[in-house]
Order: structure tokens, then C-alpha cells, then sequence
């Protein structure tokens, strides 16, 4: 079945490297508007390991974004509901699906030495300080996220050195804590971002639409919802668009597929 699948994809990379796309261990810390892109275009790739970690449950909020979210699925635990759609593509890839967060108190638990690439597309400003921090002190590669929403130009979404990134808050800002905590990324890595930055033009609307909350969901919160304004202090509600957001996504999937055929 997977020769068949994976035809297309052979005939552009060659047989040896298909192999190391099966070979390889990916896991996704965020599987939101950009995460869940990223795991669906690494599957197709042909990648064999692949851990999804997200702590949340599909909101009817998700659904104008995320690739598992329909209506059919608010409330489901995202990470499940994503290996279920992974696994209809290609049933024999190594998919784990983890309802954790990546923080202070759970780092220990992921042993980023055993994955080949760590993919960065948490919201939180904190826990994806951490990540990173850890994970380039890790014998593995790192590909981050920043800022997707407030975003429409899709030919404005590129890739740099995070030290390079410019124009993005959320870059600025863990630039600035880094700085501040005097702790820093031990080796240079790629992000996908954009320095375009659009205004909401619509108010927050906490009305309830066809029997779904806008604010609720049947799980636990939903810290995606938040885009905090990247102050620490405040943070608020930001839209977001399906193709920036899946550009970010398939993007980090392609800086992984480019760097195993280095």
C-alpha cells in the first residue's frame, strides 16, 4: 500500500530517500492552525514517527483553521482526532498522540533527544520560550513557528534565523525575555513568519451561534483562542485565516523534508 501512496513522492526524491523519510521522528508541540497542517503535510511526505502534543479540545472557534476541526469534532481531544485522520492516510505510519502541555512542570516527561526534528507551533509565550531553549540544547533539530494570525498576505510568509526574524512580535518579544533572563537558544534555528501585521476589523462576539458557545468548549480551555499581544500582561482575541495559517504549517513541513535531503 505505502508504494502506491508514496509513487508520486518517489519518483520526485528517489527510493533511498523515501527510506529516510520512513525512518524519521518528528514531534509537533501545537497541533492548532499551523501544527495541524504541519503533521497532515509530513504524513503525506511519507514521514514514518510522528508525535502530536496539545492539551486541547476541538472548539467550534478552531473550525475557520484547524485541519481536524469540523463540526462534527468540537469537543474531541485534537490530538486524537488528528491521528485518526493521519492514519486514514497512511495506516502504517507511527503516530502518538499525547493531550499534554509543554511546560515548566512537563518538560521532563519528552526526551527531545529521541526525535530527529522538534517542531515548535505553540501559542504560549512562556512554555515556547522553554521549548526552545531546550530543545537547542538537544541533539536534535528545531523548526519554529511565530506569529500566524493577524496575517492575509500569503506571499508575505517567510522563513530566516530567528535572530534575523524581523518585523514579527512574537519573535520581539521572546528576544526580549531571553535578554531579560539572560538564558539563550544554544544554536541558531529557522522560523516561519511574517512581519505583516492587520488590525482586527470585526468585535469579539460571545453570543451563542447554532447551539455553540463561542467561548466554551466541552473540554478544557482553549489557550489557542488567546493570541496574548506577547506583553505577558494582556492578551486578547486575534483572527486568523485558513491559508496563512496552513502556509505556516506546510512550510515547517517543508524546512523538515529539505533538511533530510540535505
Amino acid at each position: 500500500m505505502n508504494q502506491a501512496i508514496f509513487h508520486r513522492t518517489e519518483l520526485l526524491v528517489g527510493e533511498d530517500m523515501m527510506t529516510r523519510f520512513h525512518e524519521a521522528r518528528v514531534i509537533i508541540f501545537g497541533v492548532g492552525g499551523v501544527g495541524s497542517w504541519c503533521a497532515e503535510s509530513l504524513i503525506r511526505s511519507g514521514i514514518g514517527h510522528l508525535t502530536l502534543v496539545d492539551s486541547d479540545r476541538v472548539s467550534i472557534t478552531n473550525v475557520n483553521r484547524q485541519l481536524m476541526a469540523t463540526t462534527k469534532t468540537v469537543g474531541m481531544v485534537k490530538v486524537e482526532v488528528l491521528k485518526e485522520r493521519l492514519l486514514d492516510i497512511n495506516p502504517e505510519a507511527d503516530i502518538t498522540a499525547l493531550q499534554k502541555i509543554y511546560s515548566e512542570e512537563t518538560a521532563d516527561d519528552f526526551s527531545l533527544d529521541d526525535y530527529h526534528y522538534v517542531i515548535d507551533a505553540i501559542d504560549s509565550l512562556k512554555d515556547k520560550a522553554l521549548l526552545i531553549l531546550n530543545a537547542t540544547r538537544a541533539k536534535t533539530r528545531l523548526f519554529s513557528s511565530m506569529g500566524a494570525a493577524l496575517k492575509l498576505d500569503p506571499f508575505n510568509i517567510k522563513c530566516d534565523e530567528f535572530w534575523n526574524v524581523k518585523g514579527d512580535p512574537l519573535a520581539a518579544a521572546l528576544r526580549r525575555k531571553f535578554k531579560k533572563n539572560k538564558t539563550f537558544p544554544k544554536r541558531k534555528f529557522k522560523c516561519v513568519y511574517s512581519d505583516e501585521i492587520v488590525r482586527n476589523r470585526g468585535v469579539e462576539k460571545p453570543e451563542v451561534v447554532e447551539g455553540f458557545s463561542l467561548n466554551d468548549t466541552t473540554g478544557p480551555g482553549d489557550p489557542a483562542l488567546l493570541n496574548h499581544d506577547w506583553s505577558d500582561s494582556k492578551a486578547c482575541i486575534n483572527g486568523t485565516l485558513a491559508h496563512t495559517t496552513a502556509i505556516f504549517g506546510l512550510s515547517l513541513a517543508g524546512l523538515v523534508v529539505m533538511d533530510l535531503m540535505k
